[in-house]
């Protein structure tokens, strides 16, 4: 069914593993583009704007990257029960579930701009440490950034519309040049003005104009909006039912991956903090594959888990195997030369305190990574209270176990008490999901199975202590692993898939270059 047929009947239809692909790599493509622009316009802003001006901007920054939780999960919630709506044909409910969780999302901004706004004074003039010529400024700055919220929080809730509908490539083309934007707008205004108001005011016009782009294509894309505008109060306890377990988890994640870093400040010391987190901050980047591939895969599974719970267990199987196909390559190089390659980039010192902290956190993300497809699967299916539930619990052990590991072994010990929450995080999220794709148990334990034999490689690899022994241990444990997941993990039609696939990229290739 093409893409018109799919607007128009509103059904929605299983991507192929092609299409999965494609789907993940337009993902990924609207996420690294901005990264790269940022390598050179951050040191830029730097420059220009001075310390004091950077510091504050990068804390808009960073607010304005939290103020989607103030949609209460609301955002997701409406991605799932739209794609639910289209997998069952009932796509003439999607207006109703539209319009009413965007009103609701829109309120929920305006409270929060309004919360924003009220503790700015209290911010700028009492707890942060700003100069005092420097805060008129700063205020202004956060009132402007304040009143974006609705509009940020609202631009979450669009492109989730989108996703229901499998537009990937139409979110990421308007992603990435918007992602630039977010650095080359306020570049662009530093020659004329550093006043710190005009620069996050250039910022939020962005968000502005994002947030229209994405709201004239989602009537577009789905034209019902247009003339089906209602609001349904049935829909209100649903929404915020699933979108509150949905912020639970929002919330304890990020706490998750980023209170060690604290535990250890309070532990041992600030400087220690520099040892762990500089490798933690590199590692933490290869959750950006794991987050477009769950992207992809979550409206389908909101889609077809009532109506194919066959073909969802497959969906969800094959979405484990690839997943871990795809990670281990880069985790195995670099657990292998984790010390070299921070001799390289920081000296000799960060890599002798690093290296043992980079090899726990590589080996823990490779773990955590997987975990995101029996979580995805939950939200899919309608039940984020499960995963939530088990967040919270780890929060409190996890704490406990940072805080004995740090007393006794420092900042190893902090990276050791990760790899150990993930390796739990991973088996809870697979047995919670185990029941929600029914037949998928033995291509399940088949992927436990070559996960073991990927951290044995992994632990091979680091008691290797010759640079040479290990660029040849390397592509070896690669070609086996590479062996084992095609002929034992694959099944053979999904050998069959990936083959076309290489062979449409190669045709495709040949195609352009005649």
């Amino acid at each position: 069914m093409s893409a018109e047929d799919r607007k128009t009947t509103g059904v929605h239809v299983a991507p192929s593993t092609g299409r999965l692909a494609a789907y993940t790599g337009w993902n990924l493509f609207g996420f690294c583009a901005p990264m790269i622009v940022a390598v050179v316009a951050i040191p830029l802003l730097i420059r220009y704007l001075g310390p004091d001006r950077f510091g504050t901007f990068s804390l808009v920054w960073m607010v304005i990257g939290y103020f989607s939780i103030f949609d209460m999960g609301l955002g997701r919630a409406m991605t799932r029960f739209i794609a639910e709506r289209l997998g069952r044909q009932r796509h003439d409910e999607v207006p109703g579930i539209f319009w009413t969780a965007m009103g609701l999302m829109v309120g929920l901004g305006l409270a929060g701009a309004a919360l924003a706004a009220g503790l700015t004074p209290w911010l700028v003039y009492h707890r942060l440490q700003i100069p005092v010529g420097l805060r008129p400024e700063v205020a202004g700055s956060f009132f402007i950034a304040a009143a974006g919220l609705p509009v940020v929080v609202a631009t979450a809730g669009l492109i989730g519309v989108l996703e229901a509908h499998q537009h990937f490539r139409l979110i990421n083309v308007i992603r990435m040049p918007m992602g630039i934007y977010t650095f080359l707008g306020p570049l662009a205004v530093l020659p004329f003005t550093q006043n710190l108001f005009v620069v996050v005011a250039v910022l939020m016009l962005g968000r502005v104009a994002e947030c229209l782009i994405y709201f004239i294509f989602c009537l577009r894309e789905v034209p019902a909006l247009r003339t089906h505008r209602t609001f349904c109060p049935a829909l209100v306890g649903p929404l915020f039912g699933f979108g509150g377990w949905m912020t639970v988890s929002d919330i304890a994640m990020p706490l998750l991956v980023h209170i060690d870093r604290f535990l250890i400040g309070s532990v041992l010391s600030v400087s220690a903090v520099t040892y762990y987190v500089t490798p933690a901050e590199v590692v933490v980047k290869f959750l950006i594959f794991p987050r477009a591939w769950i992207s992809v895969l979550f409206p389908t599974f909101a889609a077809r888990h009532a109506t194919d719970p066959h073909g969802t267990a497959n969906l969800y199987a094959r979405g484990v195997k690839f997943l871990m196909a795809v990670s281990f390559p880069a985790a195995l190089v670099l657990t292998g030369f984790a010390g070299e390659g921070l001799g390289l980039w920081l000296g000799p010192e960060f890599a002798v305190r690093s290296t043992p902290v980079m090899r726990w956190l590589t080996a823990g993300i490779f773990v955590y990574s997987l975990a995101y497809v029996p979580f995805s699967l939950l939200q899919g299916c309608g039940r984020p209270d499960l995963s939530a539930r088990l967040h919270v619990a780890e929060v409190a052990c996890y704490a406990f176990l940072s805080v004995f590991l740090i007393h006794r072994l420092g900042i190893e010990g902090a990276a050791l008490a990760w790899f150990l929450r993930s390796l739990v995080d991973a088996v809870g999220m697979f047995w919670l999901a185990h029941r929600f794709a029914p037949g998928s148990g033995r291509a399940i334990a088949r992927s436990a199975a070559v996960t073991a034999v990927a951290l044995v490689s992994m632990a091979v690899v680091v008691c290797i202590p010759q640079v040479a022994m290990r660029l040849a241990a390397v592509p070896l444990l690669l070609a086996v692993f590479a062996l084992l997941v095609w002929f034992w993990l694959f099944s053979g039609e999904e050998r069959q898939s990936l083959l076309e696939l290489v062979r449409n990229g190669i045709g495709g290739l040949t195609a352009k270059r005649r």
